[in-house]
């Protein structure tokens, strides 16, 4: 899908000049008067709105488990997945305080839910396959996936959209994504996921170089993304492109988050005009990811938690860049005098 890029010289002068003629001393709010510029640009207006903000959790499992890439059983995903219907996670609890519509998704989990108030069920199978083996997805799987995350994006209301995710072993599958599409060493993207040992760490890390190896010709992004990614990856991919493509805002959280965004960047660059970096992760590699994304994080708390948390956590921020911008006084509103040379 086509995203127009956000780039207008002309508009982007009468935006920094809105934000310059604010009541204080010029670059004074620092990051927030950057992102007060993004949101501008995206919104395409001197008076940007945060509007319905919702955040949208993917959940999926993956095969690539059952080379003991995790700390944790394949059966805390859909365990997880429980706890966030009966409002228990961490990020239901920001979700609440923050005033966020908060969307659980079943992508793809191992584990039959059946019909349950709070569920999305966008299930395209019951998890993914080894991709030590063979290709976690196939073309259509891969393609489905995007499309309801698609479908997914156009449907909610609000202006502003974050990510978030839960399945076991998806930071392996976020670690060979980033090394297949970055050429980073398999050794400066692994880390410790749900808390691994120094050993564990270094069997994923062997883990996705020897897939990279079997995997060697696959370079296309969408043959990537099928090949080493998940199904809640690959929908959040989806719901990026087409969130971008309506030109909502993009909070993006961690580290699987944003490999998801650097699958979708690698389809339609022009998506990271529309990204919020809500956070660097305490995952090893999502400093070298944000990096090569030329990504600026709002907030580094520590954080390594994944659904959502770091985005919901962000989002105030956002409130705070789009009020300034719309309700502080101008130095000539305020009779106020400007700085002299």
């Amino acid at each position: 899908m086509r995203i127009a890029p956000t780039s207008n010289p002309d508009f982007a002068a009468a935006l920094a000049a809105a934000i310059n003629n604010k009541t204080k001393p010029l670059g004074s709010l620092g990051a927030l008067e950057r992102l007060a510029s993004r949101l501008g640009l995206i919104q395409n207006t001197v008076a940007p709105t945060i509007r319905q903000p919702a955040i949208l959790v993917f959940a999926g499992d993956h095969g690539v488990v059952a080379e003991g890439v995790s700390a944790y059983p394949q059966d805390v995903t859909w365990q997880m997945v429980e706890n966030f219907l009966a409002q228990g996670a961490a990020i239901n609890v920001f979700a609440r305080q923050n005033n966020i519509d908060l969307h659980v998704v079943d992508a793809g989990v191992n584990h039959d839910f059946g019909a349950r108030p709070g569920l999305v069920d966008r299930k395209v199978a019951h998890g993914t396959r080894n991709f030590a083996l063979e290709p976690a997805m196939t073309p259509a799987q891969c393609a489905t996936a995007l499309e309801h995350g698609a479908a997914l994006a156009a449907d909610l209301p609000g202006n502003v959209v974050g990510f978030g995710e839960m399945g076991i072993g998806n930071t392996t599958a976020a670690a060979a994504l980033m090394h297949k599409l970055t050429g980073i060493p398999a050794a400066e993207c692994v880390g410790a996921g749900t808390g691994l040992s120094p050993d564990g760490v270094l069997r994923k890390q062997r883990v996705i170089e020897a897939a990279a190896e079997r995997h060697a010709g696959v370079d296309d992004p969408h043959a990537v993304l099928a090949t080493f990614g998940g199904f809640e990856i690959a929908m959040m991919a989806g719901a990026m492109l087409k969130a971008a493509a309506l030109r909502k805002v993009l909070l993006i959280d961690g580290f699987i988050v944003t490999s998801a965004l650097l699958v979708a960047a690698r389809i339609e660059p022009a998506i990271l005009d529309y990204c919020v970096f809500a956070h660097c992760s305490d995952e090893s590699g999502h400093r070298r990811m944000l990096d090569a994304l030329g990504a600026e994080p709002l907030l580094h708390l520590n954080l390594r938690l994944g659904e959502g948390t770091g985005a919901a956590l962000a989002l105030p921020l956002l409130h705070a860049a789009a009020n300034f911008l719309n309700e502080m006084a101008t130095f000539a509103s305020a009779s106020v005098s400007e700085k002299s040379a």
